[in-house]
């Protein structure tokens, strides 16, 4: 099978858990021989083509325009990059045999190459407008909510990641049940090995003495991170040595760093802004929980991390989050914006290491057992076979074709044709 994939991200670019995502699935793909080509934004020193573990990758840059006004316009500059892009490899290389685009950014670009090359469509929507927001209340929300919906009319199939997501893709979108495929996200336990000689807690001058509660992910209000804030006064009243280590970046930060100190909180809890891999690896096998307190997640791939690193997780009971963990047997689930819920469960670790080490020994099983992603490429091949081989699809492409020579079109041209003889040019 061919199949080219369109991501607004993807590696080293990473802006949330969607680059990983599309980077981890892809190569799966690839390993099991199924061609992948995929497209996505360029930037900086960026090769504009390359091969990653078996999978083409083309990036390109948005059109050219005016000063950009707004993220919107800058997306759909991209589309026309995309679109532009793929028409080109379809030419070179033949027809895709399936169009695999992921959430809104691509929507355009996805659509029209679905159209002009008779392509089926299959969506993965990651998260929603509507779910990040709890509602939509501005015209920029309800023009993303647009375009996540024509996604899903216009795909054959749509993958999400979760029980949850397919109820909130069937309440937003009004989308068909027999339409959705639920297909978790996956993990590969192997790309979270710490190093030899990890520099945490050093790095970080804290007392050897004391414990690392440990969060990373995009910085915005959905991921509760406000909780978290709310909830260590509490467990240092019980823990008093105990470190806070925040890592990421994004537009809630400086509420944050304020809140942190309006609770007097300085010198507890760190900010590291953006860290790279082994970092993050270092950190997670430093750290006595790893937190995610979110108020909306789809899945939470983040809570995957830490159980394939063997740390003990404390997870808010929402969406994915609280389909992945089971309370009390490979990690603990909170009560959502709780602080004191949040606090009683991250002292429960602290408090009880053989009993938290029992835990991350269910969660590594489980992660390695069901969330492969060997596991996730082999359904979501299933899902490609059935679209690409059933008889609704060829009779699609089939009608499709014909209308380009012998139905809608060639109508059309040769009624234009036929208005030209009969009406007369001027001299």
């Amino acid at each position: 099978m061919r199949i080219l994939m369109l991501s607004w991200e993807f590696p080293p670019q990473s802006v949330g858990g969607l680059s990983q995502h599309v980077f981890e699935l892809s190569r799966a793909l690839a390993a099991q021989e199924i061609q992948v080509d995929l497209i996505t934004a360029g930037g900086g020193e960026l090769p504009e083509h390359e091969v990653m573990e078996g999978i083409g990758v083309w990036r390109v840059n948005p059109y050219h325009g005016a000063n950009e006004r707004d993220f919107i316009d800058w997306v759909q500059r991209l589309n026309f990059a995309l679109l532009e892009q793929g028409a080109v490899l379809s030419n070179r290389r033949g027809r895709y045999d399936l169009i695999h685009g992921h959430d809104w950014l691509v929507t355009y670009a996805a659509r029209g190459l679905k159209h002009i090359y008779a392509t089926p469509l299959l969506a993965t929507i990651h998260a929603t407008e509507f779910g990040r927001n709890n509602g939509l209340y501005t015209g920029e929300q309800r023009y993303i909510s647009d375009i996540e919906w024509l996604l899903t009319y216009e795909a054959w199939k749509v993958i999400c990641c979760s029980r949850y997501m397919e109820e909130e893709i069937k309440h937003v979108f009004y989308t068909p049940e027999d339409k959705i495929e639920i297909i978790p996200n996956g993990i590969r336990p192997e790309a979270y090995q710490p190093s030899n000689k990890s520099l945490f807690p050093e790095q970080l001058h804290l007392n050897p003495e004391g414990k690392i509660v440990f969060y990373i992910g995009r910085l915005v209000q959905e991921k509760g991170i406000q909780i978290l804030l709310e909830a260590a006064p509490l467990i240092l009243e019980r823990f008093p040595l105990t470190t806070f280590v925040i890592a990421g970046k994004g537009p809630f930060e400086i509420n944050l760093k304020n809140r942190t100190r309006e609770l007097g909180l300085e010198g507890r809890v760190h900010f590291l802004g953006y860290i790279d891999d082994q970092a993050r690896n270092d950190l997670y096998h430093a750290a006595a929980a790893a937190v995610f307190p979110s108020l909306y997640e789809p899945f939470g791939i983040v809570a995957l991390e830490a159980m394939a690193s063997g740390t003990p997780v404390v997870v808010s009971s929402v969406g994915g989050l609280d389909e992945i963990v089971e309370h009390e047997k490979d990690g603990l689930k909170v009560y959502p914006n709780d602080a004191r819920s949040l606090s009683e469960q991250i002292c429960r670790i602290l408090a009880a290491e053989d009993w938290a080490a029992s835990l991350t020994e269910n969660a590594y099983a489980k992660a390695v057992n069901i969330y492969s992603w060997k596991e996730i490429a082999r359904q979501t091949a299933e899902l490609y076979e059935e679209i690409i081989f059933s008889s609704e699809n060829e009779r699609w492409q089939e009608n499709a074709l014909k209308k380009r020579t012998e139905g809608t079109w060639g109508e059309a041209a040769a009624k234009k044709e036929e208005r030209e003889v009969k009406v007369p040019h001027p001299v």
